[in-house]
């Protein structure tokens, strides 16, 4: 062996050598990776660039050629990111200061662009941060607090993506989804003013609630008593005197049927009021 190698020493490093050229000029792009291949600084192709709708297996990941030593390859995550935004104090539309806790995701479209721009992922979350917490503050400082409590917060979040997705373009960077994980007033006296505002408010609204529904009940009543005044008027025409003897059975049970039985009335046989008790005349 030894004589083999000093006799081919030459060769053997040679080959050694061209085998390690070969093999820098290939490198491996998994699905989940887009490859920038940098010439000079300038970015010149991508590999596995993020396209939607492609089918997996068909996106162009696998094995690409490279020139080494004249071109670098910048690797750029293919998948969807996080940007955890750090805990901020918001000035609602009603001077309430929240606790803001949100996040958005987020994906690199643009590889070129980015590596222009930012360089790295991590990089084009550190840009978007800040903008993030911006266009947060202006759209939750336009609306109130108890909006964030309704189906009107869903708005304000596709408000807030879509003004971040605009700023996330020049990085090569789309914006997917951005959500509040939690919105909370401070503790203290703001927290204990909000929660007696709401009691105040939802006593007023109780209030109001019970006053339409008497107003409702006396619209009721109303009706109900002209309806029968009118049936009375109606019964009245057709026999006035079924209609005189029954007001006058209604009264008698009143005037007598109500008391506790201790008291007396004496009336003469005479009374007009006791007309019904004579019989009727013929």
């Amino acid at each position: 062996m030894e004589q083999i190698w000093h006799k081919y020493k030459v060769l053997i490093i040679g080959a050694v050598v061209a085998i390690a050229i070969a093999m820098s000029c290939f490198i491996v792009v998994p699905e989940t990776q887009q490859a920038v291949i940098i010439r000079a600084g300038d970015p010149v192709r991508v590999a596995n660039r993020f396209r939607p709708d492609t089918q997996f297996g068909k996106t162009g990941a696998g094995i690409i050629f490279r020139i080494p030593l004249l071109e670098r390859v910048v690797r750029i995550d293919k998948r969807v990111l996080d940007l955890d935004m750090d805990r901020q104090q918001v000035l609602s539309n009603d001077q309430q200061r929240l606790d803001v806790d949100a996040y958005a995701r987020f994906r690199i479209i643009d590889p070129i662009r980015m590596v222009k721009t930012a360089g790295t992922e991590s990089r084009v979350a550190e840009q978007l941060k800040p903008i993030l917490t911006s266009v947060l503050r202006q759209e939750l400082g336009r609306r109130a607090f108890s909006s964030l409590l309704t189906a009107e917060r869903g708005d304000a979040m596709k408000t807030i993506r879509d003004n971040l997705d605009r700023q996330a373009r020049q990085y090569g960077a789309q914006v997917i989804d951005v959500r509040i994980k939690r919105a909370d007033l401070p503790d203290g006296t703001p927290l204990e003013s909000a929660f007696t505002r709401m009691e105040t408010d939802r006593e007023e609204e109780a209030a109001t609630i019970r006053a339409q529904g008497r107003k409702n009940a006396q619209i009721i009543r109303a009706e109900a008593e002209a309806q029968a005044s009118a049936t009375y008027a109606k019964a009245f025409g057709k026999d006035p005197d079924f209609y005189d003897f029954y007001r006058a059975m209604q009264s008698y049970t009143t005037t007598f049927g109500s008391g506790s039985g201790e008291s007396q009335i004496i009336l003469s046989p005479d009374n007009e009021y006791l007309r019904q008790f004579r019989g009727r005349k013929r």
